[in-house]
Order: structure tokens, then sequence, then C-alpha cells
């Protein structure tokens, strides 16, 4: 069986994979989008769907407000 320490370690790994990822989707957007503006239309279509990626991957991560 596995210890609820376990269970809570391995929530932990999921939670920051998650957050890598969206970080990486982020940043991507926000270059697709620079070549987009500046008249890259494949760009354009591959920020719509980074986009549309982060928009399901963030219900998943929890929010932590600024400090």
């Amino acid at each position: 069986t596995t210890s609820q320490s376990e269970a809570d370690e391995k929530r932990g790994r999921e939670l920051r994979k998650r957050e890598e990822r969206l970080g990486k989707l982020e940043r991507r957007y926000r270059d697709l989008r620079e070549d987009c503006e500046d008249g890259d239309r494949r760009a354009c279509e591959e920020a719509r769907e980074t986009y549309e990626e982060i928009q399901r991957l963030l219900p998943t991560v929890p929010y932590e407000p600024e400090r």
C-alpha cells in the first residue's frame, strides 16, 4: 500500500510537472505571438493552439497569490 506521505510526494511531483509545462507553454506563446505580430501566419496558428493548451492546463494548477 502507498503511505500518505508517498501519495503527497507523488501529487507534489505531478503538480510541479504541470507548473513547469505551463511555464514552457507561456514562454512559447509569448514568442509565437511576437512572430505572429511580425506577419508569420504559421506562428499565429501555433499561438492559438498553444493558448488553447494553456487554457486546458490552467484549471489543474493551483493559483498562488503574489506576496
